[in-house]
């Protein structure tokens, strides 16, 4: 299986399980590598024959600017969802940033990776 990566997609949320992160909101980013065999659009030069990574990135952008959730868990699994709702996507890896999370010793980043693909 081949793969299309896209790094460091950044968009601002409101999840969190406090209330100050759900009305002032924070930067997440995500890291998804994308599953799917490429072969056919290589071989015809045919974008739609593959994913299109900036209809895919639009998407997981709008997810999380949308509906608040507590964990980012659960932000990851939508953000999958979305992901494998593209015809030729066979599996996805998720990685969500929370880089301000409120934790209270000092921190590099907080991060949730899950892995989906088609059942």
């Amino acid at each position: 299986m081949d793969r299309v990566a896209l790094r460091g997609l950044k968009a601002r949320g409101h999840h969190g399980v406090f209330p100050e992160e759900r009305r002032e909101g924070q930067t997440f980013v995500v890291d998804l590598v994308l599953g799917l065999d490429t072969r056919p659009a290589a071989a015809d030069d045919d974008l739609t024959k593959t994913v299109h990574y900036g209809v895919v990135a639009e998407e997981v952008v709008a997810v999380v600017e949308g509906e608040p959730v507590d964990l980012i868990e659960t932000l990851a699994e939508r953000i999958a969802q979305v992901c494998l709702k593209h015809e030729r996507v066979e599996e996805v890896e998720v990685r969500v940033h929370k880089p301000e999370a409120p934790i209270t010793v000092p921190f590099d980043d907080v991060t949730v990776t899950i892995t989906r693909s088609r059942v």
